[in-house]
């Protein structure tokens, strides 16, 4: 049962994922998008240095609800048991703006982040031939993420994971209980062919980690295939080079204000003229079909924004109901 606190509902880590699937995020992300909702008006999220990294708040507002997610960064924590990445979210509900519930502010990002990424794999890759091949660099949260939100949204036949050979294997040790017939397997990163050949023959790649530089050679990813960018949300730093742009027909964007504001795969090529502002389709004209997607390698680039943390926890919220009016 959840705990209340004036009226809040507070919704820990373990009970967002008890009550809420990836695909229950995404439908939400889904249906959001279908009935109007413009992500080029969200609010752009702002940084607060503090004595110890960072602070980062986002807010967000839509018919019904609106709501803040405030996150601490701390550098010094990495290596100890505190999380570099600490906060939660605050969702107001209704006219009078009552504060309905405080949900924890990582589960809520380790669940849309993944559901955001599957929403574009859906409608870049709407009718596999079979079941497909998953590629994941990176073995933190958000890459354990994607593998998850993948086996559960797709019919996945195998998953690799890129990475540091031990943490890699440990990825796919968590995986073990949601394979359901699928194989995993890790990757050593430092294996140049093994990188090269899971790269050549994947249908989804998903790049999580922290890189400032391509961590795929774009030459190697196959028509058709799906590639996810999600680790970089600054303007100088990317995860995915020039031949995977140049080969896209369209670099699929959550939004252009927020992209050209944060997203250095897509700024850095653009500012080299190598991605002509044309080809940026956004994930709205991508799900409602005003754009699509065909030739060559699909790519979907994503910072994160503040709509999608508001849609998710309200599905969440509903998902536990509310404690001053009884269960929904």
């Amino acid at each position: 049962m959840s705990l209340t606190f004036a009226g809040m509902r507070l919704i820990s880590a373990e009970e967002v994922a008890a009550t809420t699937s990836y695909t229950d995020a995404v439908d939400a992300l889904e249906a959001a998008l279908r009935s109007g909702l413009d992500p080029e008006h969200d609010t752009p999220r702002s940084r607060v240095e503090t004595d110890a990294g960072e602070l980062l708040v986002m807010p967000a507002t839509l018919p019904g609800h609106s709501g803040v997610k405030t996150l601490s960064l701390t550098p010094g924590n990495a290596g100890s048991d505190v999380p570099v990445i600490q906060g939660g979210f605050l969702l107001m509900e209704g006219p009078a703006q009552r504060p309905a519930a405080y949900i924890d502010g990582i589960a809520l990002t380790n669940l849309r982040t993944p559901a955001v990424s599957a929403l574009a794999v859906r409608h870049l890759a709407p009718e596999p031939a079979g079941p497909e091949r998953v590629t994941v660099f990176g073995t933190g949260p958000q890459a354990r993420g994607h593998a998850r939100a993948l086996l559960e949204t797709r019919e996945v036949a195998e998953v690799l994971v890129v990475g540091r050979p031990e943490a890699a294997s440990a990825v796919v040790a968590g995986l073990a209980e949601q394979l359901d017939g699928a194989a995993a397997r890790a990757v050593d990163r430092a294996d140049a062919e093994a990188v090269a050949q899971a790269v050549a023959t994947s249908d989804v790649i998903c790049c999580c980690t922290s890189s400032a530089e391509p961590v795929l050679d774009g030459e190697l990813v196959r028509d058709g295939a799906v590639v996810v960018a999600m680790g970089s949300h600054d303007p100088d730093r990317r995860e995915v080079g020039d031949a995977l742009v140049r080969r896209a027909s369209a670099v699929v964007v959550e939004a252009r204000t927020a992209a050209l504001r944060e997203a250095g795969d897509v700024v850095i090529p653009l500012s080299s003229g190598v991605l002509a502002p044309d080809l940026l389709v956004t994930l709205q004209e991508l799900v409602t079909g005003v754009r699509t997607v065909d030739r060559g390698p699909r790519f979907f680039k994503s910072t994160g924004m503040s709509w999608e943390d508001l849609v998710v926890a309200t599905a969440v919220y509903d998902a536990h109901g509310d404690p001053t009016r009884g269960e929904r």
